[in-house]
């Protein structure tokens, strides 16, 4: 069974074709980068795996249910962290986590404040626990919206530009606890147009106008193009499927 898999996936918005006749599958404990510009598809595609969007044609499974027809059979084993944050400024930065903890399910107090504890620790927010979550730099938000999707122990992350207006240091230290994720089974989707940060996955989709160029290890990619790197390798596959149409 894969965690996302999907036939002919299509969203239509208007005459825009946001996902237009997309097939995908991303491997249970893998992390997976949807690598492409602003405009691309990226955000739609997550929206549809976390049951927010119906598709306009096509078909898609996540964790082995239909979406989003199934969503209540999955939607307490994803982690969803959208570009906007989903944050409530009158409430501390524990008291947001412990929100999400309970709408996600989590009774048991004593784990929860275990569960909120390390994942303050991951992202370096154990100082501001008790701080109001609208006092926080943009930066520590980004951090807060992470530590919240997290904090519930889900089996598959849908990351929507998760380092966004994090520093390099704290970037890494997200890098590193994704790796320590996969390791335990937790399988990853991460969107972003940084070529570094799709470097570090396991596999990307290049994207562009709601098709795929091409799906797999950054090496492949690149030996398919005949490149030496990915922003080469998007170019060179961007054109040729232009110049295909």
């Amino acid at each position: 069974m894969f965690a996302i898999e999907t036939r002919s996936l299509a969203r239509r918005f208007a005459r825009i074709a946001a996902l237009d006749g997309f097939d995908l599958s991303v491997r249970i404990g893998e992390t997976f980068c949807l690598l492409g510009p602003n405009g691309s598809g990226k955000t739609t595609f997550i929206r549809i795996a976390a049951g927010l969007l119906h598709p306009s044609a096509g078909h898609i499974e996540v964790l082995g249910q239909a979406m989003p027809a199934r969503r209540a059979a999955v939607i307490r084993r994803i982690g969803y962290m959208p570009q906007a944050q989903g944050l409530y400024g009158d409430l501390t930065v524990r008291e947001n986590m412990d929100f999400f903890a309970r709408i996600f399910g989590e009774r048991s107090t004593a784990k929860r404040r275990r569960l909120i504890a390390e994942s303050l620790a991951l992202v370096g927010l154990a100082d501001r626990a008790g701080s109001l979550a609208s006092t926080l730099s943009g930066g520590m938000r980004q951090r807060l919206s992470l530590a919240c999707t997290l904090v519930h122990e889900p089996e598959l992350l849908l990351l929507d530009e998760p380092t966004v207006g994090v520093d390099p240091e704290l970037r890494r230290g997200f890098w590193d606890h994704f790796r320590a994720l996969n390791r335990r089974g937790v399988t990853i989707v991460v969107s972003s147009h940084v070529m570094d940060e799709a470097e570090r996955c396991d596999r990307l989709a290049l994207i562009r106008q709601g098709r795929v160029l091409a799906v797999g290890s950054s090496t492949r990619i690149k030996e398919q193009a005949g490149v030496a790197d990915l922003e080469g390798a998007f170019l060179a596959l961007a054109g040729s499927t232009a110049g295909a149409r």
